[in-house]
């Protein structure tokens, strides 16, 4: 028994007849009587009346038509299923992120890597961009799912967050900067900054939109001379005594710099300043079946991360 039998067998009794059956199915009538008989044959009995001008389904027939149909839309369920999967795979995803966000703890490289393995037909365009003009391109449409360290307190209107990464903003310096004097502790106040020449990151990242937002509210503005999208470029500027680097805590920063000093870290106190890294997307959802699996991916990936 095939399922085009099966199908066969439908066609005809929806249409009363093998010729207008035929010509639905774009057949001759007589394989479509062929068929139907093959049919008949391997039941051992008939499905179909022919006695009359149209075709009715005889005692057996109409028992077996609802059995027939349900195959028939079961086998429908599953190319559909198909289909859709297929269509997922040949899509296309938007990620963003923010440059250096995740690198001490995430290896986006073989995130993406295994995902395409696991969807070699799923096309992945990657940006690495300021988290504020993620933001706005996740608004616009133009990406789907980013990574990103938030530059405003609340959500922005339109899109959704989900954090990964919460922990407070660290200063580095040379082992014997002044700094290191005034200290309490493992905590300096943010006071203790006031006309410090910093390192930090660029405007647009969550970083420094906090760090702003806080030396504003303490009455001063923060004097950065350096700035740079790679948080190691900022510990390599420090290593070398062009200023205090201001970076998220839990990096696990080193001196790369061959020859620099010894550095050490404090956290900012009074107050403490959080820095916080969020997978981010439409409020109104992923827009497509291909980007919601890799934001359920990406955000799998993470919570085992970090």
């Amino acid at each position: 028994m095939e399922l085009r039998q099966l199908r066969y067998l439908v066609t005809v009794v929806e249409e009363g007849g093998f010729t207008r059956a035929a010509a639905r199915l774009h057949l001759a009538q007589p394989g479509l009587s062929a068929q139907i008989r093959q049919l008949e044959k391997e039941l051992g009995q008939p499905l179909l009346d022919r006695s009359h001008r149209s075709v009715t389904l005889t005692e057996t027939g109409r028992a077996v038509l609802p059995y027939a149909r349900a195959a028939l839309a079961a086998a429908d369920a599953v190319r559909e299923t198909v289909d859709a999967y297929t269509g997922l795979l040949r899509g296309r995803v938007r990620l963003g992120l923010v440059s250096g966000a995740t690198a001490h703890a995430f290896d986006i490289a073989s995130f993406l890597a295994d995902f395409h393995e696991a969807h070699p037909a799923l096309e992945i365009a990657l940006t690495e961009d300021a988290s504020e003009r993620m933001q706005a391109a996740l608004l616009a449409g133009e990406l789907d799912v980013a990574l990103l360290g938030p530059t405003e307190e609340a959500v922005p209107s339109g899109l959704s967050f989900e954090t990964v990464l919460d922990v407070p903003l660290v200063v580095l310096a040379a082992a014997g900067d002044p700094l290191f004097e005034r200290a309490a502790g493992t905590s300096v106040p943010l006071a203790g900054l006031r006309d410090r020449a910093l390192i930090c990151l660029p405007r647009g990242t969550g970083v420094r939109a906090a760090l702003e937002r806080a030396c504003g509210r303490a009455g001063f503005r923060p004097r950065v001379t350096f700035e740079a999208a790679a948080p190691h470029v900022l510990v390599q500027l420090a290593a070398r005594g062009l200023g205090i680097a201001v970076l998220p805590g839990g990096e696990g920063h080193r001196a790369d710099a061959a020859g620099g000093p010894a550095l050490r870290s404090l956290t900012i106190a009074e107050p403490v300043i959080r820095a916080r890294v969020a997978l981010a997307w439409s409020s109104g959802g992923p827009a497509s079946p291909a980007a919601k699996v890799l934001l359920d991916s990406l955000r799998g990936r993470l919570r085992e991360s970090l």
